[in-house]
């Protein structure tokens, strides 16, 4: 087998790697501590080898702005002192999206597989700079580098229908994404609570479905009503601008498009829709709703036509190849009071009411797969009979997961035990929060890869996912609040070796890195500064 450069530069390298004052988070795999020190003045010059690593030049130059006030010329010229080159050497290594960064008196050399490899380069230079904006001019230790990605999926998602962010939050969330080295954003746009994409042919779905007439005060069951009215809605010009702003950083935004259930939204602008079409359905108002009200969309001929026509427009506009469909918490009751949903049992000779929604999974994916697109849905896809094509993100700890590799299909990793960062961080948070316990600790020692999988269906575990659903996050801080530290915590799950990560180690590091976000200003609780 022909040897790599990452295979010699290994070898070059001693077996116990000293990675002391290194606060990279993720780990890297492989760090050694320089004795030179490379120094950024305003002299210093990115030197592009090739002009398809601009955004990646154009990233470190917006971090030096907003947070030293200084901004480097780019250029494409060869220089060997004060500069920091950025290159690509595609057919250097078995590993996608890997990077060598090495830092010396002269210069710093940033050289990647592929333009992403040569991005998350650049994040961890970012965290080898000061962590304060006083320092200039600006000294970066000498390192020597090797690292790239454990999993080629590495995702966070947001939930927008609770409560609604605006685009200039939504562009912050992708920052910190990018800086963690994750690649994936799943934005839950829809659901029983509010429906947050502009549809052109369907416009009563923001005009409606975008907004409920109140909201339940306290944790649920809650202890009344708001009644204010509450909403709000992305249009199809702010998605394109989240989409550029998440390609600039690597990162592919996955829409979810809730069905057949949490679809309160859709059925209170068309109520034709669902199982009682006379009904007045209205905007969900209270949470965990699940089979307490009739949200569940009628598989009609009428409710595939317009699925597939949101659907359309979603396509069209999102670059992603996955587009999620929902799936989970179907409450099939209504179903089973609904004389045309049997009688669309008997008539496509399904089992029951399981096999009833994987029909209409199977429909679905089959008009999302002539699209050029794959869906991804929660595990309860499984139920009824898995889509030939699917992959499944499993929620309900990790059979559906392992159910799903068995079967060869993708599988991403979102347990709620480990993966829901809405869950409290402490016994006694000090904000409301649902009502379950996720301590950092379990976050980092989370293994996405099940011991009972084989080698062989190992790998289909894609990747894993850290999950915010909003039910009790009103507001960019609190969202802050809740996802840091565990994001660093996910990071290092999703890109470390297994065999590199430490939890004391992490700690360690994760101390110096709070200062990090108190540049940044991020929100994250005061408690964790308790950590020996």
């Amino acid at each position: 087998m022909k040897k790599t450069i990452f295979l010699l530069l290994f070898l070059m390298v001693s077996i116990r790697i000293s990675a002391q004052d290194i606060h990279i988070i993720p780990q890297p795999a492989y760090v050694e501590k320089k004795s030179k020190s490379f120094v950024i003045n305003k002299d210093t010059k990115i030197v592009l080898k090739d002009s398809t690593l601009l955004k990646s030049a154009n990233n470190l130059n917006e971090y030096l702005s907003k947070y030293f006030q200084i901004k480097l010329s780019i250029t494409n010229k060869e220089i060997s002192k004060n500069c920091i080159n950025l290159a690509l050497n595609t057919r250097s290594s078995e590993f996608d999206d890997a990077y060598l960064l090495a830092s010396s008196e002269d210069n710093i050399s940033i050289v990647g597989t592929s333009g992403p490899g040569v991005f998350y380069g650049i994040q961890s230079l970012i965290q080898l700079l000061p962590n304060n904006n006083t320092n200039f001019p600006i000294q970066i230790p000498g390192v020597s580098i090797i690292d790239h990605p454990r999993f080629a999926y590495r995702g966070m998602h947001l939930d927008v229908s609770r409560h609604f962010f605006d685009i200039t939050f939504i562009k912050k969330y992708i920052d910190y994404l990018a800086l963690h080295k994750l690649n994936y954003f799943h934005w839950h746009l829809t659901d029983d609570h509010g429906w947050r994409i502009e549809i052109k042919k369907h416009p009563k779905l923001t005009s409606i479905g975008a907004w409920r007439n109140g909201t339940i005060i306290g944790l649920y069951p809650g202890t009344g009503n708001d009644g204010l009215r509450y909403g709000g809605y992305y249009t199809q010009d702010d998605v394109k601008e989240v989409i550029r702003y998440a390609a600039q950083h690597y990162i592919t935004v996955i829409p979810e498009i809730e069905m057949p259930g949490h679809s309160m939204s859709v059925l209170a602008a068309y109520p034709e829709l669902g199982t009682t079409p006379g009904k007045n359905y209205q905007v969900a108002q209270t949470w965990g709703i699940f089979n307490k009200f009739n949200n569940v969309l009628q598989p009609t001929e009428k409710t595939f036509k317009f699925l597939e026509e949101v659907l359309t427009e979603v396509m069209d506009l999102f670059p992603s190849p996955y587009i999620h469909i929902g799936g989970d918490e179907c409450s099939k009751i209504w179903w089973k009071q609904s004389a045309v949903s049997q009688q669309l049992i008997k008539q496509k000779a399904l089992k029951d009411e399981s096999g009833l929604q994987s029909y209409l999974i199977h429909r679905i994916e089959q008009f999302v797969n002539l699209k050029g697109k794959t869906i991804i849905g929660w595990d309860e896809i499984l139920d009824g009979g898995l889509a030939p094509n699917a992959i499944v993100m499993s929620w309900r700890g990790e059979k559906g997961g392992i159910a799903a590799a068995k079967q060869k299909h993708k599988v991403i990793m979102t347990p709620e035990n480990f993966m829901y960062f809405n869950h409290s961080q402490f016994l006694k948070d000090d904000s409301l929060t649902a009502a379950r316990y996720l301590p950092l600790k379990n976050v980092y020692d989370y293994e996405p890869v099940p011991a009972i999988l084989t080698v062989q269906e190992s790998t289909y575990i894609w990747g894993a996912q850290g999950n915010l659903w909003s039910e009790y996050i009103t507001n960019p801080a609190k969202a802050e609040y809740m996802l840091f530290p565990r994001l660093s915590a996910l990071s290092e799950v999703l890109w470390t070796p297994k065999n590199k990560k430490d939890y004391l180690d992490f700690q360690k590091r994760l101390k110096v890195k709070f200062q990090w976000y108190d540049l940044m200003r991020i929100n994250y609780s005061k408690k964790y500064l308790q950590i020996n």
